[in-house]
């Protein structure tokens, strides 16, 4: 019992140490338009996440209703690569119910339960929400320093009876994405501005939790009930 005990410890070890490695060569690896994966990928993000709203063009200013920073999401990717697009990817299709609802929460006006007078009274002109895909890279780098920290091995020693791959860390995303748009409603910041401040804030939560040693961090969708070891 105790070898097998061992055996188990060594794969996870070791699967930790392969899952940066994988993770970093995607993070690594440039968005490139004229990789048809590539753009094949990108076309999904838009697709899982509206279904009903065809993409005119390939350079568009639809994107930005999505959550990216102009016409070409390309240029969005540089700090996390291939990493981000994964990771929204994962999120959109997987858990595509939290996903489209997450998007339509962040352009939503905060305070949309006013009336037109109201909000002109108050003066409030400010979104509640975010861009939801830069955010979702924001939050695939906090997933990345997440993982080479180390910070991840409690959790993934829960959920991966075996060794942690690709997927368990998507899966991770998936998590985070939910919980920082729960945190970031609670935290009822005035506007986006105060986004490194609830960033941070949400991160030292994260860090706290993972300090049980019986802690997995579980999105909660079919998806991941095969893959989570409970």
């Amino acid at each position: 019992r105790l070898g097998v005990s061992l055996q188990a410890c060594l794969l996870q070890i070791a699967g930790y140490r392969n899952l940066i490695a994988e993770v970093e060569k995607l993070r690594r690896e440039p968005y490139d338009s004229e990789n048809p994966q590539h753009e094949e990928m990108l076309l999904k993000l838009w697709k899982c996440l509206k279904p009903n709203s065809p993409l005119k063009a390939r350079i568009s200013k639809q994107w930005c209703e999505i959550g990216f920073q102009g016409d070409d999401p390309k240029t969005d990717f540089r700090g996390m690569g291939l990493l981000g697009l994964y990771n929204l990817v994962y999120f959109a299709e997987w858990d595509t119910e939290i996903a489209q609802q997450v998007l339509t929460d962040s352009l939503h006006p905060k305070y949309s339960q006013l009336s037109k007078a109201e909000w002109e009274k108050k003066k409030f002109d400010k979104a509640i929400g975010y861009s939801f895909a830069i955010v979702g890279i924001n939050i695939t780098d906090l997933a990345y320093n997440l993982l080479v920290s180390g910070a991840l091995k409690t959790h993934f020693y829960n959920v991966a009876p075996e060794a942690p791959t690709l997927t368990h860390f998507q899966q991770t995303f998936c998590y985070l994405m939910h919980e920082f748009h729960k945190f970031w409603i609670d935290e009822d910041p005035l506007d986006i501005m105060e986004f490194n401040r609830v960033r941070e804030k949400f991160y030292k939560r994260i860090l706290r939790q993972l300090q049980n040693p019986e802690m997995a961090l579980c999105p909660h969708f079919a998806a991941s009930e095969s893959l989570i070891n409970m």
